[in-house]
């Protein structure tokens, strides 16, 4: 197995693709927040992963917040469009469909451990293009170090239908607001009875239970930066601390503290 290695400033759609004699390839690229991917597809999966910088990417109908300690498995062939939240240096690996290290057509979120980080650093330092079985060998580790990395539910989950989705893209946008259900239905064009509905059909959870994972999303990439616990409370909206903190360990079991110090 070979690895090359193309930076880019255009846009993606160049000739840097996995082959069957390259089946592993990545492409350095480093975007401001004007610098948003709009819908596209890939024959080939995609680690979507950057250096530093904070990302949001939507695929398959989620949505997913990505700071530098994690990344993005997309399968091949599926819809993705990445937003800039932060100044980035993008570092996208693709992958050959036929050598994906995941089965089926689901995307996930994984912990880039230390070893896959300095992996994907040693396969940027390759020389484009050349074969070498230094190159077999990095390329083999990550394959089998991402199979092996752990996987983050912070998932948010994203609707079909338009008068959500502009609910849902406002709470992205502005997820420390104070809107309720009531004051969504007045700016998007229906009622609050038939929100609730269309988030239970639609998303499988309420509002609220919606709300709380576009939060959680947010506040990953503010804890990963060192932010004090209490400024990311006052951010996303939570009364104090405290009450973010209770929140978190619902979900996961454990203090933000604790999440972030295991993930490190």
């Amino acid at each position: 197995m070979s690895v090359a290695i193309v930076r880019h400033t255009a846009p993606l759609s160049d000739g840097n693709n996995p082959t069957a004699l390259l089946p592993v390839t990545m492409c350095g690229r480093d975007l401001d927040t004007a610098q948003n991917l709009p819908p596209h597809r890939h024959p080939w999966g995609q680690l979507t992963y950057a250096l530093d910088g904070v990302l949001r990417v939507t695929a398959a109908d989620s949505t997913w917040i990505v700071p530098p300690s994690r990344a993005v498995w997309i399968a091949p062939g599926v819809d993705h469009a990445v937003t800039v939240l932060e100044q980035a240096r993008l570092r996208p690996l693709r992958i050959l469909a036929a050598r994906n290290p995941f089965p089926g057509h689901d995307c996930r979120v994984l912990d880039v451990s230390s070893l896959l980080r300095e992996l994907l650093a040693a396969l940027e330092q390759l020389p484009a293009g050349t074969p070498s079985p230094r190159a077999d060998l990095v390329a083999n580790l990550i394959l089998d170090e991402m199979s092996r990395c752990a996987t983050r539910p912070i998932r948010v989950p994203l609707p079909r239908d338009k008068r959500l989705a502009t609910l849902c893209a406002g709470v992205i946008d502005a997820p420390g607001a104070a809107h309720t259900l009531a004051g969504w239905a007045g700016r998007v064009g229906a009622s609050e009875r038939t929100l609730a509905r269309l988030f239970e059909r639609e998303l499988g959870m309420s509002f609220g239970q919606w709300r709380q994972q576009v939060r959680l999303a947010h506040a990953a990439p503010l804890i990963a930066r060192g932010m004090p616990l209490a400024h990311v409370a006052e951010q996303l909206g939570y009364a104090n601390q405290s009450a973010f903190s209770q929140m978190f360990r619902k979900t996961f079991g454990c203090t933000p503290s604790a999440f972030f110090a295991t993930a490190r």
